[in-house]
């Protein structure tokens, strides 16, 4: 961990443990390069908290404080009006992640997001579409993958979830979460929420997804280190679930290093190296983590990685299947120009520089 890396997580634990940073030790930062680092992670409203506790209360930091918290606002106004929709219209619901997890940090608007993650009864998908159409949000995705997108300006990012995990995850994942409606308690007639062992199983399970594929950053061990700060777990349960999941070892490494890191404990070895992999990744991956980990999970060589990213899947069993449709719709709405995907794929990755990018990304894994 390098002196500016440690000077964000020095800066982010003394926001979310409501201490004061040292003026001597913030005196020697460069200010510019930790915001940048800030926000390559997502946390930077955080930073900004903390160093306004610190008296620098400069045109920057009261800046993206008065942003984080408009945001936060804009977005808890948004959906007290979505949800009271949905319980007029007899659909139950439950937020997820972020949407749950800033009211956990000390202050409002401390926790950034992008967009609010809400399940729903996936039978009335169609209902929820003429609920979001008539509060003037735009459908984005509909109808393809786990979750239908609805946007709205200036910055109200939705997504209904159908399911939690689809197809192309983890099977493991698939069917743990399958059924978990019956898990689910009421809040009122229509909406749900999980336990907290639950809760933190999904949040867990959603970030060993990121993690092993193109990575994730530093507000996924912040958001750890609130929740597990705030809510009494059931150990046993959640090791046991762990297991079923598949995701123990990331369970118990990323719990380890997420306390240790925020509560200033010495990091094992083992710590340290999961730390530079999330260091590495900012707050939505890298390219090169999602080759590598790629490879490495397929057990293919780079030429076989590159021909394979290239293959289109015509069959519903396959598991990229509801992935490639939703992404390129006209073609499978026209099944017969598939053969012409790979090229058309080929030509725009190439157009927008994706391409050379992802060639480095092959040749340096």
């Amino acid at each position: 961990m390098n002196e500016l890396a440690g000077a964000v997580i020095y800066l982010a634990s003394c926001a979310v443990n409501g201490t004061v940073p040292e003026k001597a030790r913030v005196d020697s930062m460069d200010l510019d390069a930790v915001y940048a680092f800030a926000a390559h992670h997502m946390i930077t409203a955080t930073i900004a908290f903390a160093l306004e506790s610190a008296g620098y209360q400069d045109q920057r930091s009261g800046s993206i404080i008065a942003a984080a918290v408009r945001k936060t606002a804009l977005f808890d106004r948004a959906w007290a009006e979505i949800r009271q929709r949905l319980e007029a219209a007899g659909i139950w619901y439950m937020p997820l992640k972020g949407a749950v997890l800033k009211a956990l940090y000390p202050r409002y608007g401390m926790r950034e997001f992008a967009d609010h993650d809400i399940l729903f009864d996936p039978s009335r998908a169609e209902d929820v579409r003429a609920i979001m159409e008539q509060l003037g949000y735009t459908s984005r995705h509909y109808g393809a993958g786990v979750h239908d997108c609805y946007y709205k300006r200036p910055c109200l990012n939705f997504e209904m979830h159908r399911a939690l995990f689809g197809a192309s995850h983890d099977e493991k994942l698939i069917a743990w979460f399958q059924e978990v409606e019956d898990r689910l308690l009421r809040d009122g007639e229509w909406a749900r929420r999980f336990t907290p062992e639950d809760f933190y199983l999904y949040f867990v399970a959603h970030a060993y997804k990121h993690y092993a594929g193109d990575g994730t950053g530093l507000r996924t061990l912040l958001d750890a280190y609130v929740y597990l700060g705030k809510t009494a777990l059931d150990a046993d349960y959640v090791a046991v679930q762990a297991e079923k999941l598949g995701i123990a070892d990331f369970e118990r490494q990323s719990r380890s290093l997420a306390l240790r890191l925020f509560s200033g404990g010495e990091l094992a070895e083992v710590d340290r190296d999961m730390l530079d992999y999330i260091l590495s990744s900012g707050v939505y991956g890298t390219l090169h983590h999602r080759v590598e980990n790629e490879m490495r999970k397929k057990g293919w060589g780079k030429l076989r990685y590159m021909l394979e990213r290239f293959r289109v899947p015509i069959s519903r069993k396959n598991k990229r299947y509801e992935a490639m449709a939703r992404v390129y719709p006209f073609f499978y709405r026209h099944r017969i120009l598939l053969p012409l995907l790979p090229i058309y794929r080929l030509l725009r990755a190439a157009r927008k520089g994706k391409l050379m990018a992802e060639v480095k990304a092959v040749k340096d894994a």
